[in-house]
């Protein structure tokens, strides 16, 4: 799913604050302060994949991009990781 699908989808309150703070993280250019951006986006993409759950509804277009957005900080972290051990080596 592509940014353009994400601004569709941004109408309710929790997919409104699940992409403000995947944004954030993505955009976030301390990279002293990547690792906690990455984990508060994390958190609330877990618990919006959680309401989206007990949700009844069509909702595959946001679950896909949630899933897509969690993918991405985790590559995003592993990344972050990896330059570390690198550096320190």
């Amino acid at each position: 799913m592509n940014h353009r699908n994400l601004r569709y989808l941004g109408s309710a309150p929790g997919v409104q604050n699940w992409r403000a703070m995947y944004t954030t993280a993505l955009f976030e250019s301390d990279w002293q302060r990547l690792p906690e951006r990455i984990a508060e986006a994390e958190r609330v993409l877990v618990r919006r994949a959680g309401e989206l759950l007990k949700t009844s509804g069509d909702n595959i277009e946001e679950e896909q991009a949630v899933d897509d957005a969690l993918y991405r900080l985790r590559a995003l972290a592993r990344l972050l990781y990896d330059l570390g051990n690198k550096k320190t080596a």
